[in-house]
């Protein structure tokens, strides 16, 4: 995907997001009074904003998450301050999380401010200059301030759902007043285009994606070959630790904030039986190699149409085309 191609898609999927929550607003609007409606949504907006404040912390603690002193790691951070330079951007803290599936993801808010983190798992998993790759994905999260476009494309399909949720139960709850069936009309309404929205954030997440990958790639040296390599050995080696764990169920402590990551865990496990066959592959190249060969049926276009990563060969494709 072409980088015109691709920031045109972002800037579409965007305004669309926009263009519909407008509409329905409008509408909403002309056939009930306002004030009810405009109280709901500004508190809404109000927790979603409190949530952003302080979800540093609240990722902090759930996935055990703490900094890397210098001393601790110096290269790491040498790695960090030269990739920071490189793209322009102010040099975020380094963390660790303390979870062994291989991971990293970028973070932050205006009182907490940006943050990178890596999981013990990744630093054991990959090699040096795959990390490098993997930092520099998540440093072209910070640079197109991702976090934040993220969070407030999040916001619209929320406030709608809770209009929904208010206007359903207070349809049901009118009895046979003439305006239940109104009431209970607009909640379905609004409950539609909750699930429009969230299609279209979800869709604007892998376009996001797509982008900070291409990041990488432009700013680390041969970058496409090592995220490559990064990317392929994530998804094996996340699959292969939660069914070790007997993880297929039940993942939400790793998946919590799983738009956050380099790839999601859940649709690593997703894709085991299809990497199944390439868990003994004699090199990391021979892995991308294998992977690059399968092709796409059905039903991965299906399940990636409710993930907030790309399916990983055609990321892997993507990236073979840089």
């Amino acid at each position: 995907m072409s980088l015109l191609k691709l920031r045109l898609s972002m800037l579409g999927t965007l305004a669309l997001i926009i263009g519909v929550s407008t509409l329905f607003f409008a509408v909403i609007l002309s056939l009930i009074g306002s004030f009810n409606l405009v109280a709901l949504i500004s508190m809404v907006v109000f927790f979603n904003i409190v949530q952003w404040l302080i979800a540093p912390y609240i990722i902090d603690s759930i996935y055990r998450v703490r900094e890397v002193k210098e001393t601790e790691n110096p290269r790491l951070h040498a790695m960090v301050e030269k990739l920071s330079r490189k793209m322009g951007i102010k040099k975020p803290r380094l963390m660790i999380a303390d979870i062994p599936i291989p991971n990293a993801f970028a973070y932050g808010s205006p009182i907490a401010g940006n943050r990178v983190a890596v999981t013990k798992g990744l630093l054991q998993e990959l090699e040096e200059e795959e990390v490098e790759a993997v930092i520099g994905h998540e440093f072209g999260h910070i640079k197109h301030r991702d976090v934040q476009v993220m969070m407030f494309a999040s916001v619209l399909p929320a406030i709608f759902y809770y209009i929904a949720l208010s206007f359903m139960w207070s349809g049901m709850y009118r009895g046979r007043d003439r305006d239940q069936g109104g009431a209970v009309l607009i909640g379905m309404a609004a409950m539609l285009v909750y699930w429009i929205l969230t299609f279209l954030v979800l869709g604007l997440s892998r376009l996001r994606e797509y982008y900070a990958d291409r990041e990488s790639a432009m700013n680390v040296e041969d970058g496409a070959r090592k995220l490559s390599e990064a990317l392929a050995k994530i998804v094996s080696s996340t699959s292969r630790i939660k069914l070790a764990r007997g993880m297929m169920g039940g993942t939400t402590g790793f998946s919590g904030f799983k738009t956050l990551f380099i790839e999601d865990p859940d649709a690593s496990v997703n894709e085991q039986v299809a990497l199944s066959r390439m868990m003994r592959v004699s090199s990391d190249q021979k892995l991308v190699e294998d992977l690059l060969k399968r092709k796409l049926t059905f039903m991965d276009r299906i399940v990636e149409l409710f993930s907030t990563h790309p399916n990983i060969v055609k990321r892997l494709r993507a990236l073979q085309n840089l």
